[in-house]
């Protein structure tokens, strides 16, 4: 089936235009009539440009995807329909990417598609779970209210990454700026200073005869050095493409004191608000848990949520098989688990996932409040070695003069 971008006139007389799929440019024409719609002009998008039009459409930022979330919920409570709601957001539309995608929805959904199955033409940009809640949606018949809810989800999850970014934005700088500095010292100073030294034919201090050990394997072997790290890292990125390499490394980030404490916090505050979504839009809890897998990033805990799934299918409350898994926290089990007795699930899943939400947030600020100290501590030290390097034959040389 080949892409057609058209431009075209409404029964009102306005100029539109979108990208249609057909098997050849009649029946694209054809379709659009059906539509009622005026084709004024109509070309066939190349292979080269299908694919690029499809590696496009994954650019859609979360943030954007949160927008036109938003807006379309909003629309819709005001009583427009879908498809008025799609133009609307179509000519409100600034990225070129997200308004052909949007024109693509529209077309699907006035040939009679339902919208989950239109947006379901489009993977990249609506993820299975968004798909899931809007065909939720469109089944209770409580689209506007579904579609509010997930634009407030998408924004939470936005604003929770953005924090946790941020909160490492200044240590990062720290690691940075103590790297380029040490290195350009090395570099540069360490020679220029103590290679006035070496030409006294003086015998230098173990400190100072170490550091220019270390800054001649800098100039000499920096570019590969540098090679070598820049091939590791491609080595390494393509080895978590392994689903083993993965589960062990996950397994292993699990492990670590604090880290492992971030990783959990991060990822079970991600399956309750997911699971609170969904259940709170009416899908059933089982296919809930099995679409809620799908955003634990940690394969380990993706694995321990499965495994929950099917004891949940064979008749265990959800509160029993996350604790049958033993990896996840006390207080999202115990909430869950008075949800479950009291009849108000969603309401204790979301009080759980902004549970989880808060302490993943007290524990990113409680760790880099201590690792941007003790990054600083640490480029105080190696330069206060670089110095004394320096200053040691300085000393030793004023002995001898006395």
């Amino acid at each position: 089936m080949a892409g057609f971008r058209y431009q075209c006139l409404d029964a009102a007389g306005k100029q539109a235009d979108g990208v249609v799929e057909a098997d050849n440019a009649r029946l694209a024409r054809a379709k659009l009539r059906e539509q009622g719609l005026w084709v004024l002009d109509m070309q066939e998008l190349a292979e080269g440009d299908a694919q690029g039009k499809r590696s496009r459409s994954g650019g859609v930022s979360t943030a954007e995807l949160a927008l036109i979330t938003r807006q379309f919920a909003t629309l819709l409570d005001a009583g427009l329909t879908i498809e008025r709601a799609l133009t609307v957001l179509i000519e409100q539309a600034e990225n070129l990417r997200l308004r052909d995608v949007l024109a693509g929805v529209r077309s699907e959904v006035l040939a009679g598609s339902a919208m989950s199955v239109a947006l379901a033409r489009h993977p990249r940009v609506f993820p299975e779970l968004y798909r899931t809640i809007v065909r939720a949606g469109e089944e209770s018949g409580k689209a506007a209210g579904v579609m509010a809810r997930l634009a407030d989800y998408i924004e939470a999850r936005q604003a929770l990454s953005a924090k946790v970014a941020l909160a490492f934005v200044y240590p990062a700088v720290v690691l940075s700026v103590s790297l380029l500095v040490i290195v350009g010292m090395l570099w540069w100073v360490v020679p220029q200073m103590v290679g006035v030294f070496q030409s006294s034919k003086q015998e230098l201090p173990l400190l100072t005869r170490a550091l220019l050990a270390i800054s001649a394997g800098i100039r000499e072997y920096g570019l590969i050095g540098f090679i070598v790290l820049g091939l590791a890292g491609a080595g390494f990125a393509r080895a978590l493409k392994n689903p083993a390499f993965r589960l062990r490394l996950d397994a292993w980030l699990l492990r670590l004191p604090l880290f492992g404490r971030l990783n959990k916090a991060s990822n079970t505050a991600r399956l309750a608000s997911t699971l609170s979504i969904l259940v709170g839009s009416g899908v059933p809890l089982l296919k809930a848990m099995e679409a809620a897998a799908g955003v634990v990033e940690n394969l380990v805990l993706r694995g321990a949520v499965s495994n929950a799934a099917r004891d949940v299918r064979e008749g265990a409350p959800l509160s029993k098989a996350l604790d049958r898994q033993k990896l996840f926290p006390p207080v999202l089990v115990h909430l869950i688990a008075s949800g479950e007795a009291s009849g108000r699930l969603e309401d204790m899943l979301d009080k759980a996932a902004r549970q989880q939400a808060g302490e993943l947030e007290q524990r990113v600020a409680t760790f880099t409040s201590l690792l941007g100290p003790v990054m600083v501590l640490l480029m105080g030290v190696a330069v206060l070695l670089i110095v004394l390097a320096i200053l040691l034959p300085v000393f030793e040389m004023n002995q001898l003069v006395k």
